[in-house]
């Protein structure tokens, strides 16, 4: 009786992790391999199969295999993927008030725009959930600079360029709109193909300095422009419907590594592009255009124009407008965050336009 006790109870105990359940997440992103970036990543990847005891894993489908992000998206709403990072041309096929952060040359700097993305993400993971997805993690691609192979000293030297457009994409459409540029429409993935071919399509892109390097771009390209259009941001997101069938303790592990995950890969990717810059200078590009190149009247103008189009198509509701300007103005009131002079490699508002410029029609100052 105490021998088959004890084989009763070690068969117990032995077939606990044999018989939990098992999740296969299906992940991709545009991502290459073998950067530092993908290297956080994976490092998440292996910290959630081994915290999970192996009730999660992973299949990972990284730079770009799946498609561009409208084709994994659509992939992720049929079942055939999970879950992905996406830019923000992926988030506003999500939830496209959350690009109210990437507006460009709305933030001073990193500081503003974490200030304002921390208090107005609650709304945000309302939104994702509200349209299907679980909203893991928020990190950054970074501040995006127009590359080009011939100068760029002025805007109207990018009227003459024949640049690229993320296609699909209605913030750059309504950038591109209010400056008066007619862009050339390709997904992300011909970019190189048509920088690369000696009648391309395209003779200038815009990304951000790690991004040009990771994508190669940069090897087709000899001209960066100083200033920056905006602060890129991405999302770590995963469907509702694979979320949601998860007990409560793996949501909770993914919640909080994907948390912390997109926060540790935020501040690598803000030293990345620092260091970017020189990695780039040294292989031949020429950095221009800077901030004393630049009517700024002319650029809050195309930024407000911009918005005004967003709000008129509900891409960017007004309401979202309106708080994100609250809360810009309620940060730049604190003593200690309303310097004399911005940071030279951060700024995107004169130091000469100390108020928060008006946004969209409707919205006040």
């Amino acid at each position: 009786m105490v021998l088959r006790t004890l084989i009763v109870v070690l068969l117990l105990v032995f077939s606990v992790p044999g018989s939990a359940k098992t999740y296969t997440l299906k992940f991709a992103t545009l991502m290459p391999t073998g950067t530092a970036w993908s290297k956080i990543l994976d490092d998440w990847v292996k910290e959630v199969e081994h915290r999970s005891v192996g009730r999660i894993r992973f299949k990972m489908y990284s730079g770009g295999v799946m498609g561009d992000e409208p084709d994994v998206l659509r992939k992720i709403r049929k079942g055939q993927l999970h879950g992905g990072m996406f830019t923000g041309y992926g988030i506003g096929r999500i939830y496209s008030p959350a690009r109210v952060l990437e507006v460009p040359f709305l933030f001073k700097n990193t500081d503003e725009s974490d200030y304002v993305r921390e208090r107005i993400m609650p709304d945000l993971e309302i939104g994702f959930r509200e349209n299907g997805f679980e909203l893991l993690g928020w990190p950054e691609v970074g501040f995006i600079h127009f590359f080009s192979t011939k100068p760029i000293t002025s805007i109207d030297d990018v009227k003459k360029r024949r640049i690229w457009l993320w296609q699909g994409d209605p913030l750059g459409e309504a950038f591109f709109k209010a400056a008066e540029i007619k862009p050339i429409p390709l997904s992300i993935m011909d970019v190189y193909t048509q920088l690369s071919a000696r009648h391309g399509s395209i003779d200038t892109v815009y990304t951000s300095t790690f991004g040009a390097i990771a994508l190669q771009w940069y090897s087709k390209l000899n001209y960066a422009s100083h200033i920056p259009l905006t602060n890129a941001i991405g999302g770590l997101v995963i469907s509702n419907r694979f979320f949601n069938k998860l007990p409560p303790d793996l949501q909770h592990l993914l919640k909080t590594t994907g948390k912390e995950m997109s926060d540790e890969l935020r501040r690598n990717a803000r030293e990345e592009n620092r260091k970017s810059i020189a990695i780039l200078e040294n292989n031949g590009i020429e950095f221009m255009f800077d901030w004393d190149d630049v009517d700024m009247n002319e650029l809050i103008t195309i930024r407000d124009d911009a918005a005004t189009h967003l709000e008129e198509t509900n891409y960017i509701p007004a309401s979202i407008f309106s708080k994100t300007q609250k809360l810009l103005n309620d940060y730049r009131s604190l003593p200690k965050n309303n310097p004399d002079t911005p940071t030279e490699t951060e700024k995107v508002i004169s130091a000469t336009d100390q108020t928060t410029p008006k946004l969209a029609k409707g919205i006040s100052d």
